[in-house]
């Protein structure tokens, strides 16, 4: 969230909403304020955990100065009033004096501070015992703000496809929020049964859809030519398929594999009726049609579906914390819970790609020029038939 100098304006100067956070902020630095001998009470908040630059400024000002002695702070309206009559030059007083410097410190951050926004902010405090409440708000509005950032990042990674590697590059980003959930769970240890109410946002269609769908049916084509192929690959699932039907087929498939059944397209056809994997839109011919087309190594056509399939639940993962963080009614804690199971999600599908890239599952297969056609591996620049992690 970008910060403004001005604590109730934004950078173009117009008046935007405040949420509750925002008073939490005035509350805390009006406290510290007023009485300055609170600050070692707060604990866990940096400069950074404030919305505005303005209230960042005058937090580190309080943290850099020492504080004045408690007797002295008992009457802050009348140092503050003495500070606004003359800024420059200060009254007596030990604070009077701490007040001007935490203005002149605040200044070099924010320079559109005056002595009125102290004032302000003092008179925004309604119990300065309750700082330690005050600072424990802002510290959970931080973290969903870092948890927000983090799983933009994410999603925005598993979309990008300038990347030359983006299945690493998207785990890696996963990692991070991997690590800020752990960070946040650190501070606000979670409940179990916790979860979070929002509604999960629907899985976006791939941005290649159609090529998609040519290779799913060419894995079909493969598989159902050469069944032994799909044997070494268990990592691929009917939940990497873009097309439910293609799904349903591959899942016929491999259970006719499994069985030792016999496995051509008319027995593939078959089973899929009988799982009701054809669905009622279907057309039997065109699919006995596709199925009799092999053209490429099933193995390689399988980690690109399974590739497409990460990066697409990547996506999906890093969408719904960025839901779960947009609605204000989850708790840190719900916050938690519904980032790690969205995780698993990933972890689990993290786990069959590294299955299928590792040198240990085999030596890599030769592909055909109509493996070629199908343009390079999402994850590598390399022509092998194996996709590099």
């Amino acid at each position: 969230m970008p910060r403004t100098t001005h604590p109730h304006k934004d950078g173009a100067g117009a008046s935007t909403p405040s949420p509750p956070g925002y008073f939490a902020e005035q509350a805390l630095l009006g406290a510290l304020l007023s009485e300055p001998h609170r600050l070692p009470d707060v604990s866990g908040i940096s400069p950074d955990a404030f919305t505005t630059a303005a209230h960042a400024a005058v937090f580190a000002a309080i943290r850099a100065l020492p504080a004045p002695a408690p007797a002295e702070t008992a009457d802050h309206a009348a140092a503050l009033a003495a500070l606004r009559a003359r800024p420059a030059a200060p009254g007596p007083g030990e604070h009077i004096v701490w007040l001007g410097k935490v203005l002149a410190a605040a200044r070099g951050q924010a320079r559109g501070l005056t002595a009125a926004h102290l004032h302000a902010l003092i008179s925004a405090c309604p119990t300065p015992r309750h700082a330690p409440a005050y600072a424990r708000i802002i510290e959970a509005e931080h973290s969903r703000r870092r948890l927000h950032k983090a799983a933009q990042r994410l999603a925005h990674t598993a979309r990008d496809a300038s990347l030359p590697h983006p299945v690493p590059s998207a785990l890696a980003e996963a990692d991070a929020l991997s690590s800020v959930v752990d960070g946040i769970a650190a501070v606000f240890p979670p409940h179990s049964g916790s979860l979070p109410r929002t509604p999960v946002p629907p899985q976006e269609p791939p941005p290649d859809g159609e090529e998609a769908a040519q290779e799913e049916r060419l894995l079909l084509a493969t598989a159902t030519a050469r069944p032994t192929e799909t044997e070494q690959m268990g990592w691929l699932t009917g939940e990497d398929f873009t097309l439910p039907l293609h799904a349903g087929l591959w899942q016929c498939l491999t259970t006719l594999v499994r069985r030792r059944s016999p496995v051509d397209p008319v027995t593939v056809l078959w089973q899929a009726q009988q799982r009701g994997a054809l669905g009622n839109t279907a057309d039997a011919r065109e699919v006995l049609g596709f199925l009799a087309r092999p053209d490429v190594s099933a193995p390689y056509l399988g980690e690109r579906i399974l590739t497409r399939s990460v990066l697409a639940t990547a996506h999906h993962v890093g969408l719904r914390i960025v839901a779960f963080t947009e609605d204000p009614a989850n708790s840190p804690y719900q916050l938690v819970v519904g980032s790690r199971r969205a995780l698993a999600e990933l972890t689990a599908i993290r786990t069959r790609w590294q299955q299928a890239t590792s040198p240990a599952t085999g030596p890599p297969t030769r592909t055909t020029s109509a493996a070629r056609r199908t343009g390079p591996a999402p994850t590598t620049a390399a022509p092998a038939g194996r996709l590099t992690r």
